[in-house]
């Protein structure tokens, strides 16, 4: 499946070709994903609909190295994902992927600052704080850089999250429902965020989401049931349909 001919002057940023994923083991083992192909282009936004259970989360985690597909080829910025080990795939999503989930996954004994720091000083940068300090400005809490999770709004832990993800600055931008825990104005917000930077930075941006709104302000929508790729559609459009 093609990404819109206005991101494929180049090579894909992702490349899924009969993606294969089951999870368990034995009789409880459930077959997730079923054959899955899909390009998306470098600079495209997606969104990931369909009903609870189709896969959409599942797809996302493979193509963000956090889970090793079964079968098929998934190609992420370059890199061919089957076959590399656990920190080989960890180095990889420290330079190449910036991951927003429902839930903050931030360090509560760690300030905001440093939970954005930690991830840079890993992968070995030198600015590790410079850069912290600037995305926590660029995200609105320039003011908050000594405070701890438990002293933040779920906003304001979820413009944590952002920064984190956005200050190695990755080519590709992943969010897993990253409005699901917020309020309707607060979750507008963080969109807003999430949909800016990546429009400034020229980043890819995958999204699984529920809200249909959402859907709709990306450049596509591939909607999934069954752990298959049901439908595809620029511009969101009637895609999105059975999100809800």
């Amino acid at each position: 499946m093609q990404p819109d001919s206005r991101f494929s002057t180049a090579a894909p940023a992702i490349a899924l070709d009969k993606v294969e994923l089951s999870l368990g083991s034995g009789a409880a083992r459930v077959h997730i994903l079923k054959g899955i192909s899909l390009n998306i282009g470098q600079g495209e936004a997606v969104g990931l609909v369909g009903p609870s259970g189709s896969g959409k989360s599942s797809l996302l985690m493979v193509l963000a190295g956090l889970e090793q597909s079964d079968g098929g080829s998934v190609v992420v910025a370059g890199q061919q994902l089957a076959g590399l080990d656990e920190d080989s795939l960890a180095r990889f999503r420290g330079r190449h992927v910036g991951i927003v989930f429902q839930a903050f996954h931030l360090i509560p004994t760690m300030t905001a600052l440093e939970n954005v720091a930690v991830p840079l000083e890993l992968a070995g940068r030198a600015d590790a704080f410079e850069r912290a300090r600037a995305e926590l400005t660029q995200v609105g809490l320039g003011h908050r850089l000594d405070h701890y999770p438990s002293q933040l709004s779920g906003g304001e832990q979820q413009r944590v999250a952002v920064a984190r993800a956005l200050a190695p600055e990755p080519a590709i931008l992943v969010a897993d429902e990253p409005t699901g825990n917020l309020d309707e104005t607060t979750g507008q917000q963080i969109m807003e965020l999430i949909f800016s930077a990546q429009a400034r930075r020229g980043a890819t941006l995958v999204i699984v989401t529920h809200d249909l709104a959402l859907a709709r302000r990306c450049d596509r929508t591939v909607r999934l049931r069954s752990g298959q790729i049901e439908e595809s559609a620029l511009i969101g459009g009637d895609a999105a349909g059975d999100a809800a």
